[in-house]
This record gives C-alpha cells, sequence and structure tokens, in this order.
C-alpha cells in the first residue's frame, strides 16, 4: 500500500503528518510555517469553522458538475494549484511534477517565478491549463524577459502578486537554521546539519536533483538568479498599482493580482482594468493579523461585483472550504499548502492524491447540500458570522 494512499492518508492533515516524517525540519517548516506568532496562519483555517451550510434535503443527485471557467481557462475542477516557490526543495524536479499532475485532473497549475524548474520545463510537464505569478524581482527588463517567455510557452494568464515588498518574519525558519543552511560556512551550518541527517532518502533525491538550485525564470545580466539572493532581491522589488500599465502592454491575456485584502483594492484593480483578483494574505506567511482571506471575501465581492473574476486562497484543507468559497462569490479557488504537504510525502502521487481527496470532498458535500453543480453555489446554501462584512 502507497505511503499516501488509502487507509494511511484520508485526509489533508494526514498528507501533511507523511510530509514531517519525509522532510528536514527546515524544509518541512517553510512549507508549514507561517509568519510572526502566526495569527493569521491560524485564523485562515479555523475561520472556516465559523460558516454554517444549509442544506437542500430530499434531492436525488446522481451525479456533480465540477465544471467552470475562470477567465476562459476551462477546469474541471473549481479549484487551482496556487504558486508555491522552492517546490524542488520537497520533491526532485518538484513544479514539473506539480504541473504534470494538474494537467492530468484537469485542472490549471500557477507557476511560481521562484521556481527550480523553468518555464518551458514545467510547459512540457503538463497536459492542462498553465498561468505564471509574477515577482519583478531583478527589475523591469528582467520581468519582462519572464513575461515573454510565459508568453511564448502558452500560459494563459499572468498573476501579478502585490504583497511582497518584503519578506515577512517566519520564525520557524529562524530557528531552523535555514538561512545558515543555505549560505553559511560548514561550521555555522554544523548546529543544524543533523535535521537533514536524519533525512537520508530526501538527502539523496534533493542531491541527485542538483542539490542547492539556481532559479531560471529570473534571468540577471550575471545568469540566473542564485537562490541564496532572494531575499535580497525580494526586498528591492515590490510591485506598485502603477506597474499594471507597462505589464499590460507587455502581456496580451488576462492578468489577475494577488494578494488583494480589502474592499477598497478590489475595487482599485478593478478601476485598472485588471481581470481578475485572488484574495490572499500569502498563506499567513507576510503580514500576520490581518483577517482570514475567508472573512475578507464577501466584502471584496460585494465591492466589485462582476466587473472581474474574484478568486481566493488561504486555509483550505477540505472540499467542504472550497464550497464555502464558492458559496460566498468565489469564482474558483487556490490550494497552496494541501498539495505542497502531497508533493513533499510522496511526489506526483502525493499531489494526486491532495486532489483526489479535496474532489471527494467536493462532490460528498454537493449532494448533500442537494446542489447538482458548483455553479449553482450562493449565498443561501450558507451563513457567515453577523460581524463579517459583506
Amino acid at each position: 500500500m502507497s505511503a499516501v494512499g488509502p487507509p494511511r492518508v484520508v485526509n489533508i492533515a494526514d498528507l501533511r503528518r507523511v510530509a514531517q516524517q519525509r522532510l528536514p525540519r527546515a524544509v518541512f517548516d517553510y512549507i508549514d510555517g507561517g509568519a510572526d506568532q502566526e495569527l493569521t496562519l491560524r485564523e485562515n483555517v479555523a475561520a472556516y469553522d465559523r460558516i454554517t451550510f444549509h442544506p437542500r434535503c430530499a434531492v436525488n443527485i446522481p451525479q456533480c458538475d465540477l465544471r467552470t471557467t475562470v477567465l476562459g481557462t476551462a477546469l474541471e475542477l473549481p479549484f487551482m494549484l496556487a504558486p508555491v516557490s522552492s517546490c524542488r526543495m520537497f520533491y526532485p524536479r518538484g513544479e514539473a511534477v506539480v504541473a504534470k499532475a494538474a494537467g492530468a485532473a484537469g485542472t490549471a497549475y500557477i507557476q511560481p517565478t521562484l521556481s527550480g524548474c523553468g518555464i518551458e520545463e514545467v510547459r512540457a510537464a503538463s497536459s492542462g491549463p498553465l498561468w505564471y505569478q509574477l515577482y519583478l524581482i531583478g527589475g523591469r527588463e528582467v520581468a519582462k524577459a519572464g513575461i515573454a517567455r510565459a508568453q511564448a510557452a502558452g500560459m494563459s494568464a499572468l498573476v501579478v502578486t502585490i504583497d511582497t515588498p518584503v519578506a515577512g518574519s517566519r520564525e520557524r525558519d529562524v530557528r531552523d537554521g535555514a538561512h545558515v543552511l543555505i549560505n553559511g560556512t560548514l561550521w555555522a551550518k554544523l548546529p543544524y546539519v543533523s535535521q537533514v541527517l536524519s533525512r537520508p532518502r530526501w538527502l539523496m533525491a534533493y542531491l541527485s536533483d542538483g542539490g542547492r538550485m539556481n532559479l531560471p525564470n529570473i534571468v540577471l545580466p550575471e545568469g540566473p538568479m542564485s537562490y541564496t539572493d532572494i531575499g535580497r532581491l525580494l526586498s528591492e522589488s515590490g510591485a506598485a498599482w502603477e506597474d499594471l500599465e507597462w505589464i499590460r502592454k507587455e502581456w496580451s491575456g488576462p492578468i489577475l493580482v494577488k494578494g488583494v485584502h480589502t474592499a477598497d483594492d478590489a475595487r482599485r484593480a478593478a478601476d485598472l482594468g485588471v481581470d481578475g483578483v485572488v484574495v490572499s494574505n500569502h498563506g499567513g506567511r507576510q503580514l500576520d493579523g490581518v483577517a482570514a482571506t475567508i472573512q475578507v471575501l464577501p466584502e471584496v465581492v460585494a465591492a466589485v461585483g462582476d466587473r472581474i473574476a474574484v478568486l481566493l486562497d488561504g486555509g483550505i484543507r477540505r472540499g467542504s472550504d472550497v464550497v464555502k468559497a464558492l458559496s460566498l462569490g468565489a469564482k474558483a479557488v487556490l490550494i497552496g499548502r494541501a498539495y505542497a504537504y502531497g508533493l513533499g510525502a510522496g511526489g506526483g502521487a502525493g499531489v494526486a492524491r491532495a486532489i483526489d481527496i479535496l474532489r471527494t470532498d467536493i462532490v460528498r458535500t454537493l449532494k448533500l447540500l442537494g446542489c447538482p453543480s458548483v455553479r449553482e453555489l450562493d449565498r443561501s446554501y450558507v451563513s457567515i458570522p453577523p460581524d463579517w462584512r459583506a
């Protein structure tokens, strides 16, 4: 029996447990951790528990339709695979493995800029739709080159991340010695080496995949960006609203902005002509203490109406969470940690298992709600706390 198949893995929490067993602590905590006290990280998950369902009973639904279309991208599932950086740390050729699993499931993968696999490799690995997530690392000309490569590879939408002018304070990474393991001297690394040596299977796979990676989607004058330069260059590369004007000239397809927390920013994005927003707090990895994304979703939907597409990420661990977000107006959702745990737990089979868990949960939830299609979900199927703005 596979380590990521039934009966060992029943839900996403089980995949998390297997990933924790297989990955060095610093790598697992990179996936699992958040900023500062991790208040927002926990609240992203907990907020779903405060939404209750309103089912229609005695409704016979032989089959449920999970298909949807987002900005011209047809999906077999109402969720996409979010951009998670550094997936090659979790499993060899990580981003290509994720793209292949997404394509096999009939959904889209959003490739991150901070990817250990190049745009062209990821495109070749996937039979499904791909979007590209954009950081402006390296300056405008470097970003333009990345946009051109994504366009040439046939990626169908561009997702501009706007909530990362500087990396959040991820205290687990400091305690685990993540920066020291990447950049430190041999002597400085010694207190942290045991966590790596205790995972020999991971270490052999990591070394066989080339070890510490460069970032081939960010080509600086001296060549592909080194992984050691992320923190410094990220702090010099924050996106601003005025950047959308030149980005639009470079990209001919739909553009979304990812990292919207408020109705005001959602309206501003719509006024600037973007095609969609992703309600996101970066999985609780940036500013700690902001509201859960599912709590913010109703006010964002109310602010923009049908002007642009509204997507959401953050805290989704069950198919019922997906159904709640769709009921509150999200066009689709992005899953991140759910599949990253799967990748760390078992590579492509783990990602496929994460997708299957969520798909099965969604179908079961729809049948119990008496709703035949994800496209028919609306506010009548849920109740939210009265203090959530809408």
